[in-house]
Protein backbone atom coordinates (compact mmCIF):
# COMPACT_ATOMS: atom_id res chain seq x y z
CA UNK A 1 0.00 0.00 0.00
CA UNK A 2 2.78 2.48 0.75
CA UNK A 3 5.15 1.48 -2.23
CA UNK A 4 1.67 2.31 -4.59
CA UNK A 5 1.04 5.94 -2.52
CA UNK A 6 4.92 7.04 -3.19
CA UNK A 7 4.46 5.48 -6.74
CA UNK A 8 1.34 7.91 -6.83
CA UNK A 9 2.88 10.47 -5.61
CA UNK A 10 6.28 10.45 -7.70
CA UNK A 11 4.66 9.35 -10.74
CA UNK A 12 3.66 13.10 -11.80
CA UNK A 13 7.22 14.31 -11.16
CA UNK A 14 9.02 11.72 -13.32
CA UNK A 15 7.03 12.50 -16.04
CA UNK A 16 7.96 15.90 -15.86
CA UNK A 17 11.53 15.19 -15.52
CA UNK A 18 11.12 12.68 -18.69
CA UNK A 19 9.17 15.43 -20.77
CA UNK A 20 11.90 18.13 -20.47
CA UNK A 21 14.76 15.76 -21.56
CA UNK A 22 12.52 14.59 -24.15
CA UNK A 23 11.98 17.96 -25.47
CA UNK A 24 15.57 19.27 -24.67
CA UNK A 25 16.81 16.52 -26.61
CA UNK A 26 13.94 17.40 -29.86
CA UNK A 27 14.92 21.19 -29.86
CA UNK A 28 19.10 20.32 -30.52
CA UNK A 29 18.68 20.59 -34.58
CA UNK A 30 22.26 20.06 -35.86
CA UNK A 31 22.98 20.68 -39.31
CA UNK A 32 26.26 19.99 -41.31
CA UNK A 33 27.37 21.36 -44.40
CA UNK A 34 30.89 20.88 -44.22
CA UNK A 35 32.94 20.76 -47.80
CA UNK A 36 29.82 21.39 -49.71
CA UNK A 37 31.47 24.43 -51.65
CA UNK A 38 28.92 26.29 -50.63
CA UNK A 39 30.21 30.47 -51.30
CA UNK A 40 26.79 31.63 -49.51
CA UNK A 41 24.87 30.73 -46.69
CA UNK A 42 21.79 28.19 -47.72
CA UNK A 43 18.36 29.73 -46.58
CA UNK A 44 16.89 26.73 -47.11
CA UNK A 45 17.69 25.86 -43.57
CA UNK A 46 15.45 24.33 -40.60
CA UNK A 47 14.51 27.55 -39.16
CA UNK A 48 14.98 25.68 -35.83
CA UNK A 49 18.20 24.73 -35.83
CA UNK A 50 21.03 25.26 -33.02
CA UNK A 51 24.07 23.69 -34.45
CA UNK A 52 25.08 24.87 -37.24
CA UNK A 53 28.33 23.70 -39.41
CA UNK A 54 29.64 25.38 -42.56
CA UNK A 55 33.17 24.65 -42.46
CA UNK A 56 35.11 24.55 -45.26
CA UNK A 57 33.34 26.28 -47.77
CA UNK A 58 33.65 29.42 -49.80
CA UNK A 59 31.63 32.09 -47.82
CA UNK A 60 32.53 35.14 -47.37
CA UNK A 61 29.93 36.10 -44.87
CA UNK A 62 28.70 39.27 -46.68
CA UNK A 63 25.99 41.65 -46.33
CA UNK A 64 23.87 38.66 -47.68
CA UNK A 65 25.20 36.48 -45.33
CA UNK A 66 24.35 38.07 -42.26
CA UNK A 67 20.86 38.92 -43.54
CA UNK A 68 20.21 35.31 -44.17
CA UNK A 69 21.82 34.42 -40.46
CA UNK A 70 19.59 36.62 -39.15
CA UNK A 71 16.70 33.69 -39.35
CA UNK A 72 18.39 31.39 -37.18
CA UNK A 73 17.87 33.23 -34.49
CA UNK A 74 18.25 29.39 -31.86
CA UNK A 75 21.50 28.82 -33.28
CA UNK A 76 23.73 27.68 -29.74
CA UNK A 77 26.68 26.90 -31.97
CA UNK A 78 27.92 27.86 -35.49
CA UNK A 79 31.43 26.93 -37.26
CA UNK A 80 32.51 28.72 -40.14
CA UNK A 81 36.33 27.41 -39.92
CA UNK A 82 38.10 27.57 -43.17
CA UNK A 83 36.17 29.58 -45.48
CA UNK A 84 37.06 33.07 -47.35
CA UNK A 85 36.21 35.60 -44.70
CA UNK A 86 38.12 38.23 -44.92
CA UNK A 87 35.84 41.25 -42.61
CA UNK A 88 33.65 41.35 -40.29
CA UNK A 89 31.22 43.99 -40.00
CA UNK A 90 28.62 45.60 -38.13
CA UNK A 91 26.11 43.43 -36.49
CA UNK A 92 26.51 40.56 -38.56
CA UNK A 93 25.43 38.44 -35.87
CA UNK A 94 23.07 40.66 -34.40
CA UNK A 95 19.72 38.23 -33.97
CA UNK A 96 21.64 35.48 -32.58
CA UNK A 97 21.25 36.27 -29.03
CA UNK A 98 21.63 32.67 -27.81
CA UNK A 99 24.26 31.78 -29.50
CA UNK A 100 27.10 30.15 -27.50
CA UNK A 101 30.29 29.17 -29.83
CA UNK A 102 31.07 30.78 -32.43
CA UNK A 103 34.31 29.28 -34.28
CA UNK A 104 35.52 31.23 -37.48
CA UNK A 105 39.51 30.12 -37.33
CA UNK A 106 41.44 29.76 -40.39
CA UNK A 107 40.09 32.38 -42.25
CA UNK A 108 41.69 35.75 -43.71
CA UNK A 109 40.06 38.00 -41.95
CA UNK A 110 42.03 40.80 -41.00
CA UNK A 111 39.78 43.76 -40.26
CA UNK A 112 36.50 43.23 -37.70
CA UNK A 113 34.55 46.22 -37.08
CA UNK A 114 33.69 47.79 -33.63
CA UNK A 115 30.15 46.78 -33.64
CA UNK A 116 30.50 43.19 -35.28
CA UNK A 117 29.72 41.28 -32.04
CA UNK A 118 26.75 43.05 -31.16
CA UNK A 119 24.05 41.48 -30.00
CA UNK A 120 26.01 38.15 -28.79
CA UNK A 121 25.11 38.31 -25.09
CA UNK A 122 25.77 35.08 -24.39
CA UNK A 123 28.11 34.19 -26.35
CA UNK A 124 31.18 31.83 -24.06
CA UNK A 125 33.38 30.79 -27.19
CA UNK A 126 35.46 33.21 -29.55
CA UNK A 127 37.90 30.96 -31.71
CA UNK A 128 39.39 33.41 -34.18
CA UNK A 129 42.76 31.68 -34.67
CA UNK A 130 44.98 31.66 -37.87
CA UNK A 131 43.61 34.44 -39.36
CA UNK A 132 45.20 37.58 -40.28
CA UNK A 133 44.41 39.92 -37.73
CA UNK A 134 46.87 42.71 -37.00
CA UNK A 135 44.99 44.48 -34.24
CA UNK A 136 42.33 44.26 -32.06
CA UNK A 137 40.01 47.56 -30.55
CA UNK A 138 39.17 46.35 -26.99
CA UNK A 139 35.88 47.91 -27.36
CA UNK A 140 34.16 45.26 -30.08
CA UNK A 141 34.55 42.55 -26.90
CA UNK A 142 32.26 44.66 -24.92
CA UNK A 143 29.35 43.39 -25.91
CA UNK A 144 30.42 39.80 -24.81
CA UNK A 145 29.80 40.05 -20.95
CA UNK A 146 29.82 36.16 -20.80
CA UNK A 147 32.45 35.35 -23.07
CA UNK A 148 35.33 32.36 -21.07
CA UNK A 149 37.05 31.79 -23.80
CA UNK A 150 38.93 33.74 -26.25
CA UNK A 151 41.50 32.17 -29.33
CA UNK A 152 43.38 34.40 -30.84
CA UNK A 153 46.17 32.05 -31.50
CA UNK A 154 48.27 32.39 -35.02
CA UNK A 155 47.16 35.66 -35.72
CA UNK A 156 49.78 38.97 -36.05
CA UNK A 157 48.94 40.33 -33.51
CA UNK A 158 52.47 42.21 -31.99
CA UNK A 159 50.11 44.43 -28.96
CA UNK A 160 46.81 43.76 -27.12
CA UNK A 161 44.98 46.03 -25.04
CA UNK A 162 42.75 44.35 -22.29
CA UNK A 163 39.23 45.70 -22.38
CA UNK A 164 38.03 46.68 -19.15
CA UNK A 165 35.69 44.03 -17.36
CA UNK A 166 37.17 41.39 -19.22
CA UNK A 167 36.58 38.35 -17.32
CA UNK A 168 38.13 35.35 -19.08
CA UNK A 169 38.94 31.62 -17.72
CA UNK A 170 41.33 30.79 -20.81
CA UNK A 171 43.05 32.77 -23.87
CA UNK A 172 45.04 31.16 -26.38
CA UNK A 173 47.59 33.67 -27.72
CA UNK A 174 50.63 32.15 -28.67
CA UNK A 175 51.46 32.12 -33.10
CA UNK A 176 51.52 35.94 -32.92
CA UNK A 177 54.74 37.66 -32.93
CA UNK A 178 54.23 39.83 -29.86
CA UNK A 179 56.43 43.06 -29.33
CA UNK A 180 57.79 42.90 -25.59
CA UNK A 181 58.16 46.79 -25.24
CA UNK A 182 56.27 48.97 -22.41
CA UNK A 183 52.87 48.67 -24.44
CA UNK A 184 52.87 45.07 -23.68
CA UNK A 185 52.83 45.80 -19.50
CA UNK A 186 49.46 46.04 -19.50
CA UNK A 187 48.72 42.66 -20.62
CA UNK A 188 51.95 41.11 -18.84
CA UNK A 189 50.16 42.75 -15.58
CA UNK A 190 46.78 41.46 -16.06
CA UNK A 191 47.89 38.15 -16.98
CA UNK A 192 49.44 37.66 -13.77
CA UNK A 193 47.00 39.28 -11.71
CA UNK A 194 44.01 38.08 -12.83
CA UNK A 195 42.46 34.35 -12.82
CA UNK A 196 42.92 33.66 -16.80
CA UNK A 197 44.54 30.88 -17.85
CA UNK A 198 47.01 31.38 -20.65
CA UNK A 199 46.96 28.12 -22.92
CA UNK A 200 50.39 27.12 -23.93
CA UNK A 201 52.09 29.80 -22.04
CA UNK A 202 55.40 28.33 -22.28
CA UNK A 203 55.64 29.06 -26.27
CA UNK A 204 53.71 32.36 -26.46
CA UNK A 205 56.61 34.28 -26.14
CA UNK A 206 58.56 37.53 -27.52
CA UNK A 207 59.34 38.50 -31.12
CA UNK A 208 60.51 41.76 -30.71
CA UNK A 209 62.80 43.74 -29.69
CA UNK A 210 65.68 41.37 -30.03
CA UNK A 211 66.70 41.44 -26.55
CA UNK A 212 63.95 40.28 -25.09
CA UNK A 213 63.58 37.14 -27.98
CA UNK A 214 62.04 34.41 -26.68
CA UNK A 215 61.12 35.44 -23.06
CA UNK A 216 57.76 34.65 -22.30
CA UNK A 217 55.14 37.49 -22.12
CA UNK A 218 54.65 36.94 -18.49
CA UNK A 219 57.97 36.89 -17.34
CA UNK A 220 59.61 40.04 -19.74
CA UNK A 221 61.63 42.13 -17.04
CA UNK A 222 60.92 45.57 -17.72
CA UNK A 223 62.55 48.43 -16.19
CA UNK A 224 61.75 51.35 -14.21
CA UNK A 225 61.12 53.57 -17.38
CA UNK A 226 58.14 51.62 -18.33
CA UNK A 227 56.41 50.86 -15.60
CA UNK A 228 56.48 54.98 -14.87
CA UNK A 229 55.04 55.24 -18.72
CA UNK A 230 52.18 53.18 -17.96
CA UNK A 231 51.00 53.27 -14.77
CA UNK A 232 48.93 56.38 -14.66
CA UNK A 233 47.21 53.97 -17.72
CA UNK A 234 46.71 51.19 -15.23
CA UNK A 235 45.42 53.71 -12.83
CA UNK A 236 43.28 55.04 -15.14
CA UNK A 237 41.65 51.66 -15.70
CA UNK A 238 40.97 51.18 -12.41
CA UNK A 239 39.68 54.50 -12.22
CA UNK A 240 36.84 54.09 -14.67
CA UNK A 241 35.97 50.66 -13.14
CA UNK A 242 35.33 51.70 -9.29
CA UNK A 243 34.08 55.34 -10.93
CA UNK A 244 31.59 53.20 -12.82
CA UNK A 245 31.20 51.24 -9.59
CA UNK A 246 30.91 54.63 -7.46
CA UNK A 247 27.95 55.38 -9.63
CA UNK A 248 25.91 52.62 -9.81
CA UNK A 249 26.25 52.76 -5.64
CA UNK A 250 25.13 56.44 -5.60
CA UNK A 251 22.29 56.20 -8.13
CA UNK A 252 21.01 52.94 -5.67
CA UNK A 253 21.54 55.01 -2.61
CA UNK A 254 19.48 58.16 -4.35
CA UNK A 255 16.62 55.62 -5.05
CA UNK A 256 16.68 53.97 -2.25
CA UNK A 257 16.39 57.89 -0.48
CA UNK A 258 13.77 58.55 -3.18
CA UNK A 259 12.02 55.61 -1.92
CA UNK A 260 12.23 56.71 2.04
CA UNK A 261 10.58 60.24 1.45
CA UNK A 262 7.78 58.73 0.17
CA UNK A 263 7.67 56.62 3.13
CA UNK A 264 8.60 59.14 5.55
CA UNK A 265 6.04 62.14 3.63
CA UNK A 266 6.52 65.46 5.21
CA UNK A 267 8.42 63.82 9.04
CA UNK A 268 12.26 64.93 7.58
CA UNK A 269 10.98 69.06 7.61
CA UNK A 270 9.72 68.79 10.98
CA UNK A 271 12.81 66.98 12.10
CA UNK A 272 14.61 70.05 10.13
CA UNK A 273 13.07 72.53 12.24
CA UNK A 274 13.33 70.72 15.34
CA UNK A 275 17.09 70.76 14.80
CA UNK A 276 16.97 74.55 14.02
CA UNK A 277 15.07 75.31 16.93
CA UNK A 278 17.49 73.67 19.51
CA UNK A 279 20.67 75.48 17.47
CA UNK A 280 19.05 78.98 17.63
CA UNK A 281 18.47 78.41 21.96
CA UNK A 282 22.04 77.16 22.07
CA UNK A 283 22.77 79.72 20.41
CA UNK A 284 21.08 82.86 21.98
CA UNK A 285 22.46 80.55 25.52
CA UNK A 286 25.88 81.02 24.34
CA UNK A 287 25.44 84.77 23.82
CA UNK A 288 23.53 85.34 26.97
CA UNK A 289 26.62 84.05 29.14
CA UNK A 290 29.44 85.30 27.33
CA UNK A 291 28.30 88.98 26.88
CA UNK A 292 29.16 90.52 30.27
CA UNK A 293 32.76 88.69 29.65
CA UNK A 294 32.85 90.68 26.24
CA UNK A 295 31.79 94.14 28.09
CA UNK A 296 34.52 94.03 31.48
CA UNK A 297 36.95 93.11 28.74
CA UNK A 298 35.77 96.04 26.10
CA UNK A 299 36.25 98.52 29.33
CA UNK A 300 39.35 97.32 30.48
CA UNK A 301 41.02 97.21 26.94
CA UNK A 302 42.37 100.36 27.54
CA UNK A 303 44.51 99.94 31.31
CA UNK A 304 47.87 98.97 31.08
CA UNK A 305 50.69 98.74 33.76
CA UNK A 306 53.09 102.67 33.91
CA UNK A 307 55.75 101.88 33.96
CA UNK A 308 58.37 103.76 36.67
CA UNK A 309 59.65 106.53 34.17
CA UNK A 310 55.69 107.22 33.27
CA UNK A 311 54.97 107.05 36.87
CA UNK A 312 57.73 109.87 38.01
CA UNK A 313 56.37 112.02 34.67
CA UNK A 314 53.25 112.21 36.01
CA UNK A 315 54.55 112.93 39.30
CA UNK A 316 56.39 115.94 38.21
CA UNK A 317 53.69 117.37 36.30
CA UNK A 318 50.97 117.51 39.13
CA UNK A 319 53.53 119.14 41.32
CA UNK A 320 53.78 121.86 39.06
CA UNK A 321 50.08 122.31 38.47
CA UNK A 322 49.70 122.39 41.97
CA UNK A 323 52.08 125.34 43.29
CA UNK A 324 51.16 127.13 40.31
CA UNK A 325 47.55 126.89 41.65
CA UNK A 326 48.25 127.51 45.08
CA UNK A 327 50.20 130.69 43.93
CA UNK A 328 47.05 132.39 42.14
CA UNK A 329 45.15 135.34 43.61
CA UNK A 330 41.90 134.80 45.56
CA UNK A 331 39.43 136.25 43.66
CA UNK A 332 36.06 136.20 45.67
CA UNK A 333 35.96 134.74 49.45
CA UNK A 334 32.99 133.01 48.47
CA UNK A 335 34.29 130.99 46.31
CA UNK A 336 34.46 127.23 47.22
CA UNK A 337 38.22 127.21 48.09
CA UNK A 338 40.30 124.42 46.82
CA UNK A 339 43.40 122.84 48.50
CA UNK A 340 45.39 120.66 46.61
CA UNK A 341 47.20 118.00 48.91
CA UNK A 342 50.21 116.25 47.24
CA UNK A 343 50.83 113.14 47.79
CA UNK A 344 53.15 110.91 46.68
CA UNK A 345 53.13 107.82 44.22
CA UNK A 346 54.07 104.78 45.75
CA UNK A 347 55.39 101.70 43.60
CA UNK A 348 54.06 98.06 44.74
CA UNK A 349 55.95 95.55 44.46
CA UNK A 350 53.40 93.88 42.15
CA UNK A 351 54.57 97.26 39.64
CA UNK A 352 50.92 98.96 40.07
CA UNK A 353 50.99 103.08 41.00
CA UNK A 354 49.13 103.16 44.42
CA UNK A 355 47.31 106.74 44.55
CA UNK A 356 45.90 107.72 48.02
CA UNK A 357 42.21 108.44 48.13
CA UNK A 358 41.44 112.30 48.75
CA UNK A 359 38.15 112.56 50.45
CA UNK A 360 37.58 116.77 49.77
CA UNK A 361 34.37 116.58 52.29
CA UNK A 362 36.81 115.67 55.02
CA UNK A 363 39.28 118.84 54.44
CA UNK A 364 36.24 121.16 54.36
CA UNK A 365 35.35 120.20 58.04
CA UNK A 366 38.88 120.30 58.98
CA UNK A 367 39.08 123.76 57.82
Amino acid sequence: MKTTCITILFWPLSMLLLSDESQSSRTEVKYNFTEMNYSLIPVDINKNVTILDLSYNQITLNVTDTTVLQMYFLLTELYLIENNIIMLYNNSFGNLSNLEILNMCTNSIHIIQQGAFTGLNKLKQLHLCQNKILQLNPDIFLPLKHLILLNLQGNLISYFDVPLMFHLELIILYGNPWNCSCSLLNLQNWLNTSNVTLENENITTCEYPDSLKRYRITTVPYNAKCYSKFSPLIYEDLHSHFQSITNSTFNSSLNNLKNSEHKLGKSWAFLVGVVVTVLMTSFLIFIAIKCPIWYNFLLSYNHHRLEEHEAETYEDCFTGNSSSLSQAPHTNSEEATVIYEQHSFVLDDDGFIEDKYIDTHELREEN
